[in-house]
């Protein structure tokens, strides 16, 4: 029954995309409504036919459009409006009945109202709420298994956001399971973490080569730090521990097993207390 409503929504969106504002919006909605990034660039019809959608209750054009509002892509950036687009996502989302197509419309907004919440909105009613932001960055790290809820969790942790305390373990953990899905600022605060020893037996070489895996994997202009990351450890490493990170790392593009051990195996025991890091929020 769900279902026959949740189609029914669709053909009732598709139409009157077409119906009222033509053929672009209608192909830029329907790709949406099919998890398909548009093609065409997103005029004035395109948005209003996705607001409409979204009105109606479509959850990718909600997603859609929060991330368009969020980047300032097509529309002028306004963080309030992401949120609330975001946040009718979390809102809505039924765990019981969880539709396989929008999940990762679902936890990406999870993610984005916890980073909305962890900073708050200026001059907004968004206010800044640590609780509520570990609150969706644990939902979304352990249900939807998001690498940027689990990475999120982990700098909470670091640096002992709002009530929490801070716990190295923790957050190790959990740069330890975003880092092996692909997680390039999870790869470099790991492998920052792995060479200074912070909350670990120290494990330099290893930690050079997560820093390079995660330099080579990061694209982004705004990933810049992670490279300068990078620089930074690899100028104080020692000539042996440079080697050891090479072969480890060639190794590592044959194939061989992966370089996080148990993460017990190199936790530190109690003693001097460890360096902060840098790094921003995913």
């Amino acid at each position: 029954m769900l279902k026959s409503a949740y189609h029914n929504r669709q053909v009732s969106c598709l139409y009157h995309a077409i119906s009222t504002y033509g053929c672009n919006a209608l192909i830029v909605v329907g790709m949406i409504m099919m998890g398909l990034e548009p093609a065409l660039a997103l005029d004035g019809s395109s948005v209003a036919a996705l607001t409409y959608a979204a009105t109606n209750g479509q959850p990718l054009a909600r997603w859609k459009l929060g991330e368009m509002y969020a980047n300032g892509d097509g529309v002028p950036r306004d963080d309030v409006k992401a949120y609330n687009y975001f946040d009718q996502l979390v809102e809505d989302y039924n765990e019981d009945e969880p539709d396989s197509r929008d999940l990762s419309a679902f936890s990406s907004a999870f993610v984005a109202v916890g980073v909305y919440c962890l900073n708050g909105i200026p001059n907004s009613a968004v206010r800044a709420d640590p609780r509520r932001a570990h609150e969706l960055f644990q939902y979304a790290a352990t249900t939807f298994g998001d690498p940027n809820a689990q990475y999120n969790l982990a700098r909470m942790y670091m640096f002992g956001a709002g009530s929490l305390a801070k716990d190295d373990i923790a957050a190790i953990r959990w740069l330890a399971l975003a880092a092996k899905q692909g997680h390039h600022p999870s790869q470099a605060l790991l492998g920052h973490m792995l060479f200074i020893g912070e909350g670990l037996l120290d494990q330099r070489a290893r930690g050079l080569t997560w820093l390079e895996l995660a330099k080579d994997g990061a694209r982004n202009p705004k990933d810049q730090w992670i490279s300068d990351l990078y620089q930074r450890d690899f100028q104080v490493a020692s000539e042996n521990d440079r080697r050891m990170a090479t072969a480890m790392y060639e190794a590592l593009a044959k194939g061989t097993p992966p370089l996080i051990p148990a993460v017990t195996s190199f936790l530190r025991p109690s003693g001097a207390p460890p360096t902060s890091s840098s790094s921003p929020a995913q």
